[in-house]
């Protein structure tokens, strides 16, 4: 636990962040040099359009193709807002670092709050896991473009030394100092802006020699099944029941790691207002950019057989609409806006592993718990680096599907982080849902529209939570020919036996000792908090 404050007094001269904190139970340790908009750009640098647009394309091509995609972005960002919505009220009420599962601990008890603190930390440091090996296969390949030997050497082993470098430089730099990653994040909102901007016009105006864009019926109402389930049909109850809703992860998936307002909301100047605003202003800018994005992608295809040849990526778009050089040079604006998303997510893990450990609920906890002379909590973020490694090593495995490179153990990571966090989302969202009236708002409410904006949150994360889970090709089906464990979305061994050993831990050890959110001042200041904002 950290170390002992000098005692607070509720007549002392505290800012509106501080009182508002104190009242919660916790003194002002972590540095609040956040503007409001540094809040917002975290969360905007992690949901990256630069990075889930690109990286996990592949899941909405070969699970129903441009239709699939160009319908369900918008369709699926609208639902997602809702669910940002729904936490913009909570991290209003409540801005601390513990964000998701503080807010389960105070609407439903201890229960509540580690079962939901655990399946944040784990979505958290899978997103950190899929972010940083995208980066990684984006940066391998940027150098492809230019270097015929080096594209000619290509290896998983090569790609995961990158990544290992990449999640490297991502904790050196969330070592440094808060101040740092908030020029940094501010950097990249930029970054994303401009770079998208610049990729959009590169694929309608810079296209090769010889190249066209596509109709607009082709690309809304083009489809695709490249999975080898139900027979490779795109129509009749299966693939509009299954593979449709697969696509969606690639929505669900780039969106998110918007959670980051709260986990540095005690960071954040202004943070009952200011996080909130970063929630939801950052899901619908990213939903705007990245449609706009993906549409331009669907436009430049040249070979809809071609690009499913390909493995759906967009590097078989690339390779057919732009030249070389050009194509590296979206490829290079991509690979550094990963990088970007890869040190946000990092910070936002490190953060919530920081106050998740401050309040007992991870082994070695006084460990992870500290700070050091910057306020940084550096072994949460050596923490979150050694089990994203961990979690990636089946990377290294190749796989091929019907002949076409096909990143399964990347696609397992993405699915785990879009469980764990939308469901850790979930359950304050219908907690709140739960008490109705008597909920204690901040500034920032949804007012009344909490009764049907709270259930219809918990219906969608719960739908996509067990998309999330199915196979993702026909040879990842036990019972079909040609199955072998390397094709298997690990996401449904990882998810089931996380949940079973937290439930024995909880059992067996947990639920004698841990009692919740523990205060950082002496609860009597707490309620004397409480007594001057009645």
């Amino acid at each position: 636990m950290p170390e002992a404050h000098e005692p607070l007094h509720p007549h002392e001269q505290l800012s509106e962040d501080e009182r508002h904190l104190a009242k919660l139970g916790y003194a002002q340790d972590l540095n609040r040099s956040w503007s409001g908009f540094s809040n917002f750009a975290i969360s905007f640098s992690i949901i990256s359009i630069l990075a889930g647009c690109f990286t996990s394309f592949a899941l909405g091509w070969n699970n129903g193709g441009p239709a699939a995609i160009a319908w369900g972005w918008p369709i699926l960002t609208m639902f997602i807002l809702v669910i940002g919505m729904c936490m913009s009220e909570l991290v209003s009420a409540y801005p601390t670092s513990g964000g998701i599962y503080w807010w389960a601990a105070k609407l439903g008890g201890p229960a509540a709050g580690f079962y939901t603190g655990w399946l944040n930390l784990i979505g958290l440091v899978a997103i950190d896991a899929s972010v940083a090996y995208g980066c990684a296969t984006f940066f391998d390949a940027t150098l492809g473009y230019y270097s015929s030997s080096w594209a000619g050497g290509y290896s998983l082993t090569r790609v995961f030394i990158e990544f290992v470098v990449i999640l490297g430089l991502a904790a050196l730099i969330n070592i440094f100092s808060s101040h740092l990653l908030a020029v940094l994040n501010n950097i990249s909102v930029w970054w994303h802006v401009v770079g998208s901007v610049v990729i959009v016009l590169i694929l309608w105006f810079l296209l090769q020699d010889g190249a066209s864009h596509a109709s607009v019926g082709d690309v809304f109402t083009g489809t695709v099944n490249n999975t080898g389930l139900f027979g490779g049909h795109t129509s009749g109850l299966g693939f509009f029941l299954y593979l449709l809703p697969l696509s969606g992860i690639l929505t669900q998936y780039t969106i998110t790691g918007y959670d980051a307002s709260a986990h540095l909301s005690e960071e954040t100047q202004s943070a009952s207002m200011g996080a909130a605003r970063g929630i939801w202003r950052s899901i619908l800018y990213s939903g705007i950019g990245g449609w706009i994005l993906l549409l331009s992608f669907l436009f430049a295809v040249q070979s809809k057989d071609g690009v499913t040849a390909g493995g759906g990526s967009v590097f078989a778009i690339f390779g057919q609409a732009l030249s070389p050089h050009v194509a590296g040079v979206v490829v290079l604006i991509s690979t550094a806006g990963q990088f970007f998303c890869t040190v946000a997510c990092m910070t936002s893990t490190s953060r919530m592993f920081f106050a998740f450990s401050r309040d007992g609920a991870i082994p070695g906890a006084r460990h992870f718990a500290q700070l050091n002379e910057h306020r940084v909590p550096v072994k949460a973020v050596l923490a979150s680096t050694v089990v994203a490694l961990v979690l990636t090593l089946p990377a290294l495995i190749k796989v091929d599907i019907g002949g076409a490179p096909v990143p399964v153990a990347f696609f397992a990571v993405v699915s785990i982080g879009v469980i764990g966090l939308y469901l850790a989302f979930a359950i304050p969202i219908f907690l709140r849902w739960r008490h109705g009236d008597a909920f204690e708002a901040g500034s920032w409410t949804n007012g009344a529209r909490y009764r049907w904006m709270n259930p219809l949150a918990v219906v969608e994360i719960v739908i996509m939570s067990v998309v999330g889970l199915l196979p993702t090709s026909s040879v990842g089906v036990w019972w079909n020919d040609g199955f072998a464990w390397k094709y298997v979305n690990y996401a449904i061994i990882v998810v089931p036996v996380a949940l079973v050993l937290l439930t024995i831990y909880w059992f067996v050890s947990v639920r004698h000792w841990f009692t919740g959110p523990k205060h950082t001042i002496d609860p009597d200041v707490v309620a004397a908090f409480d007594e001057r904002t009645a």
